[in-house]
């Protein structure tokens, strides 16, 4: 519970976040934990629920995986936290200019042909 003290409202999870007893104490706190469920289990939420948060889910994954293979946000060699934390804000932001400048275009987050057509 330590990850999530400033937290408030909706909160996805994989499915390695699915348990009865994890969503109870994350809703004391007023946090709702929304995974999917296992083949096995019965989902009784509705259809368009459930697409809006698969393209979410889908959305957040894109973006880590951007930042991890193309901005290697994984190795920020920092020997103190403003150093750490200056690194990270200029691959968020150039991850963020990237999309800005792919706007318009059908996939703002498709960065192949953003330097060379």
């Amino acid at each position: 519970m330590d990850l999530v003290p400033s937290i408030e409202g909706l909160l996805l999870g994989d499915k390695g976040y699915l348990s009865a007893p994890l969503k109870a104490e994350l809703q004391q706190q007023a946090i709702q934990l929304e995974t999917p469920f296992r083949a096995n289990m019965q989902d009784l939420r509705s259809p368009r629920y459930l697409e809006l948060l698969q393209r979410t889910r889908r959305l957040i994954e894109t973006v880590i995986g951007q930042l991890s293979e193309r901005f290697s946000i994984e190795k920020v060699w920092a020997r103190d936290l403003w150093h750490l934390v200056s690194r990270l804000n200029r691959k968020l932001l150039a991850h963020t200019v990237c999309y800005w400048l792919n706007r318009h275009r059908p996939d703002p987050l498709q960065f192949e042909f953003l330097v060379s057509p």
